[in-house]
């Protein structure tokens, strides 16, 4: 044992000491290469910090890299956006096209040469020099931009701009971009510079729903793209920067200055010269007029992106991408939305400083019939109906008084509208006064805010803990709503119970068809039905479809109705009664009047009807019983024409609805006649208006001191006094109306 120790003591002490000369050895050989000084500065550490920093990066643009590449994993990536789709009406009527239908037919070589110089002069002038991205070309981008202030020239080579098209979306990111850089270097990598620029003039989204320059000059000039002339080609190539913006047949002059600063490119980058654009200056292209040809652009592309989801779910071994689909929509009642909108917004939208509305109709399956996302299609393509998140005011309080309903109380059932408040909130009803003791079918009727917060406390149940309850009972509220069809975020806040909480138009429409539904919550959807090219079934709605679900008892879904026809006919959406057809809904108006709702429903349809501002600007004091009400009339009033009137459960046809009075007018069958108001300027009285009611005043005292007078010795005609105590005025210049409101009769103007 003592020799083993010595042997390992030994072998230990001999290891270190040849470590140590091994490493004294290479001191002394590193010595060699020392640098000291000035030239270590200049030299050795520049390079050695250029070294750790390229280290970095390279790791850093790796990790980037990652993932742009996973866009690419489908061996199929080429036919990743392939899918094209030709969509009908309910009743088998075409109404628009939308995805890339290739048309692979013009090969490269038969392009007018004025169409490719045209397009690489205007897009990508250094294309066949790059290696995917043009770092001269991005540079003097930015010195452009910078110089002028704002976006004048783009930096994006055509292999990013395909590589974007190919793979990307429209999101102005940084995380889209360095995406797309990478995927341009890759295609780069994949792909010659030809078939680059052919995929590009193939797949590039052209406006009026066609991709590619051939499918183009075909909708615009009605002629292929090998016979386009030089103006022509200017114009299309114009296109590639702003195709809806430029489109020819919704702004020709906007499409023929961009088609002017085209022929400039061509000039500058040398491909030709100013006599050779001459002529195309003197005499620009001339568009199709397809003005008539308005298609639900809106509505197509939120059917387009229902039909992508949908391809995704079908068997992997399918490979067709061309697809027939029938959709719920009706043409009458959609361009009965689009010309409610309109008109309301050209007659009273600078009143009440409204400058945007959004608007579903939808039948009681879920099928959306009409949609409206904004008032021009042409000036943004934003859909506010399916994607703009917008705080409902009070039309969210059925989802409240639904679980109320569900958690004990009744229609009857009494809360106190009084002070109540949550920590340092505490809610107000309009005009900071309370009703005292009131039924929740009066509450909802006269939009109390007080209440909705009491139930949500009541729903609690923790009488030890007020805030807790209330927490407890905005989380039921939620899971009521989700039942509903409600998938937007909806945040726990305490205002949460009076609609503080942001949901969609499409959604929240959508989601009152449980009422008439019996308690059964729907899908909004658009496909009704999937067919190939040759006709082949491949999924149909009510076969393969989301079934409706309870979300709710029908007896609380008929007591709903019940109360929420009381809003209607003597409530805050007095405007929106339908003669002969019975109908519930409730009206939103949220803080600074920011928005306006109204949604609502029958036995066969629902409708939900917004106005706002894109910017959330407040409006000028309208309220959900103004326009949105008004509209929701008129659009219903469309869509019912020609249907079977069915009764509401809770609501039947032949139920006489209470009047707002005694001698209320009411129709043949016993409904309430709605009030014959029509939707005006916001009940403000202006200073002229003042000024004018004051001269008005004076000339009455005047009138009937000058009248006594005259009659003073005759006193079988004495003549009462007029002053301003017993002269009457319109009811519009009476106190406005809270913000859920009906708004009174709109001033006459003086």
């Amino acid at each position: 044992m003592l020799d083993f120790d010595a042997r390992i003591d030994s072998t230990l002490f001999s290891s270190a000491k040849g470590a140590r000369e091994l490493y004294e050895r290479f001191s002394t050989f590193m010595d060699r290469f020392y640098v000291g000084r000035w030239k270590r500065w200049v030299f050795i550490e520049p390079f050695s910090e250029a070294a750790t920093i390229g280290l970095g990066g390279l790791i850093l643009m790796l990790a980037l890299a990652v993932p742009a590449f996973r866009e690419t994993a489908d061996d199929d990536w080429l036919k990743k956006s392939d899918l094209a789709v030709s969509f009908l009406d309910r009743y088998g009527n075409p109404i628009g096209n939308r995805g890339i239908k290739h048309n692979d037919s013009i090969p490269l070589e038969d392009f007018p040469d004025n169409l490719i110089k045209a397009t690489l002069a205007t897009e990508d002038r250094r294309f066949y020099d790059h290696f995917g991205i043009d770092i001269a070309g991005t540079a003097r981008a930015l010195m452009t931009n910078a110089q002028a202030g704002g976006v004048r020239q783009g930096g994006s080579s055509i292999t990013q701009q395909l590589a974007k098209n190919l793979f990307l979306n429209n999101e102005r990111t940084i995380e889209r971009k360095v995406k797309e850089a990478f995927l341009a270097i890759w295609l780069e990598t994949r792909l010659t510079k030809n078939e680059i620029l052919k995929l590009y003039l193939d797949r590039a989204y052209m406006g009026g729903g066609t991709f590619g320059v051939d499918g183009a000059a075909h909708f615009y000039f009605n002629k292929s793209a090998r016979d386009v002339n030089l103006a022509e080609a200017a114009m299309l190539a114009g296109l590639f920067k702003a195709p809806t913006k430029y489109a020819p047949h919704i702004n020709l002059p906007a499409a023929r200055a961009r088609a002017n600063i085209v022929l400039d490119n061509l000039v500058d980058a040398g491909f030709m010269t100013e006599g050779q654009v001459f002529g195309a200056r003197r005499n620009p292209a001339i568009a199709v007029d397809r003005r008539d040809e308005n298609s639900p652009n809106y509505y197509l592309d939120w059917a387009f992106d229902e039909m992508r989801k949908l391809v995704d779910t079908f068997p992997k071994s399918y490979v067709e991408r061309v697809f027939v689909v029938r959709t719920a929509i009706d043409m009458n009642v959609q361009r009965a939305a689009e010309e409610a909108i309109e008109n309301q917004l050209r007659q009273f939208g600078r009143d009440y400083h409204a400058t945007q509305a959004a608007t579903v109709v939808a039948d009681l399956d879920g099928g959306v019939r009409a949609m409206v996302g904004g008032r021009d299609y042409g000036a943004s393509q934003f859909n506010r109906a399916v994607d703009a998140y917008r705080q409902p005011g009070s039309s969210f309080k059925p989802y409240v008084y639904s679980t109320a309903l569900m958690n004990g109380f009744k229609p009857t059932s009494t809360v106190v509208d009084g002070p109540v408040c949550l920590g340092n909130w505490c809610p107000q009803n309009y005009g900071h006064s309370y009703s005292g003791t009131v039924t929740l079918t009066q509450a909802i009727t006269r939009s109390i805010n007080v209440v909705p917060v009491k139930l949500s406390i009541a729903i609690g149940n923790n009488p030890k803990n007020q805030w807790e309850a209330a927490k407890r009972g905005r989380a039921k509220i939620v899971e009521v709503a989700r039942r509903f069809g409600i998938k937007a975020p909806l945040p726990d806040t305490p205002s949460l119970p009076i609609g503080a909480d942001e949901v969609t138009v499409l959604e929240h429409g959508v989601a009152y068809a449980t009422f008439p539904n019996k308690g059964k919550s729907v899908t909004p959807h658009a496909v009704l039905e999937v067919r190939t090219g040759t006709g082949d079934l491949v999924w149909r709605f009510d076969r393969d479809g989301k079934k409706p679900l309870q979300a709710i008892p029908a007896s609380v879904a008929a007591d709903m109705a019940g109360m929420m026809s009381h809003v209607v006919s003597e409530g805050t959406a007095r405007r929106a009664a339908l003669d002969g057809i019975p109908t519930a809904g409730k009206t939103g108006t949220t803080n600074a009047y920011r928005d306006a709702w109204f949604v609502g429903y029958t036995g066969n349809f629902v409708c939900a009807v917004w106005y706002g501002n894109d910017d959330y600007s407040p409006t000028n004091r309208m309220t959900g019983g103004s326009l949105p009400a008004q509209t929701w009339h008129d659009i219903m009033v469309a869509a019912h024409q020609g249907v079977e009137i069915k009764d509401i459960p809770g609501i039947g046809a032949a139920t006489k609805l209470p009047a707002p009075a005694a001698s209320a007018a009411v129709t043949a069958n016993g409904a309430p006649k709605p009030p014959d108001i029509k939707p005006g300027p916001p009940p403000v009285l202006t200073k002229r208006g003042a000024d004018i009611l004051v001269r008005v005043e004076k000339l009455l005292d005047e009138a009937a001191k000058t009248a006594a007078k005259t009659s003073s010795g005759d006193p079988a005609k004495p003549v009462k006094p007029v002053s301003s105590s017993s002269a009457t005025f319109p009811d519009s210049f009476a106190a406005a109306a809270p913000g859920d409101a009906a708004a009174p009769a709109p001033p006459r103007k003086n």
